[in-house]
């Protein structure tokens, strides 16, 4: 378990924590979050309705209009609104907690949802598509690359690991800011995640690579600012099993001359394996490192693809 000093700050739903804040007094506490991140993470619990004067219990709020501009109001006295409340709490939020590094959202609410929230038209029926809830809506806005997830979609092994990797990648980034900002530590960033973004997006992993060579005259401040927007967005895309084929392979390339015949032959077929669903991530990875304890190499050695997040998690045994 890591120390206090080093827990990654989380903002979350409070109501996921245990805590008896929801409209009718209960909560939604998620084993996930209180058991089991909490070794990693430290959390900053905010309840926006709570924040903004409603009671518990209370009489429950809900999303009304236009699915891309809702209001919320009550669901028994129409004339309570909570809209702006609800706004100017999400963008306060977002102002005074620049020190998070991800958030983690109740689903399906109107305050806290990310989406499929339900908006109710004035006929009385729902939009077909669901909207945002209003204080997610305001902090997502303010702070567009923070990683940010909700409950249910967390139970996704794959979406899970994505929003994991996002929150580890995105502390690691304050630590580099914090640390004090030159451009090879900029550069030495981008080389240690290169097959992390290869996996995610080969395509924006290229384009920041060219970012980078191409603007060595542009202010270091605005460069990094241009960077980390283009590094979070490609880090927020699904890696698949083609590209972290891809990733694979390449990564064996470093070692293969190592390697005897049969032991380069057994790696690929669980690289073929892993390709063909037969076998989970962690199994041809275990053996690529494996080989690399053995025959180290630099380079690889400082790519965080091979461990993006602790182990204990076990986040690439489902994916």
């Amino acid at each position: 378990m890591s120390s206090p000093d080093n827990l990654i700050k989380v903002g979350i739903s409070a109501c996921l924590l245990g805590a008896p804040v929801r409209f009718n007094g209960g909560h939604k506490q998620s084993h996930l979050c209180k058991d089991v991140l909490s070794q990693y993470f430290t959390y900053v619990s905010v309840c926006p309705e709570q924040a903004i004067g409603l009671g518990t219990p209370r009489e429950p709020i809900r999303l009304v209009g236009e699915t891309s501009n809702p209001r919320a109001v009550g669901t028994v006295n129409a004339e309570l609104d909570v809209t702006d409340a609800l706004t100017a709490y999400g963008q306060r939020t977002a102002a005074e907690l620049t020190d998070l590094s991800g958030f983690i959202l109740m689903q399906k609410s109107p305050s806290c949802g990310m989406e499929r929230v339900k908006v109710y038209q004035y006929s009385g029926h729902t939009a077909e598509h669901g909207g945002v809830g209003l204080f997610a809506a305001a902090l997502m806005l303010a702070q567009p690359n923070l990683p940010v997830e909700e409950d249910g979609r967390l139970n996704d092994p794959v979406l899970r690991e994505n929003f994991i990797t996002r929150v580890f990648a995105y502390a690691q980034w304050q630590q580099l800011l914090s640390s004090g900002l030159t451009r090879k530590k900029l550069y030495d960033f981008h080389a240690r995640y290169k097959y992390q973004l290869m996996a995610n997006s080969p395509a924006d992993c290229s384009a920041l690579g060219r970012l980078l060579a191409s603007n060595h005259q542009l202010r270091l401040g605005i460069l990094a600012t241009q960077y980390f927007s283009k590094f979070m967005s490609a880090l927020k895309k699904i890696a698949n099993r083609g590209s972290h084929t891809n990733v694979l392979q390449h990564i064996s390339g470093y070692i293969k001359r190592s390697l005897a015949a049969d032991e380069r032959q057994e790696l690929q077929t669980l690289i073929s394996q892993y390709r063909s669903g037969i076998v989970p991530l962690i199994v041809p990875l275990t053996l690529l490192k494996h080989h690399f304890k053995r025959h180290p190499d630099h380079y690889i050695a400082g790519q965080v693809y091979l461990q993006p997040h602790p182990e204990n998690l076990s986040l690439r045994n489902a994916i």
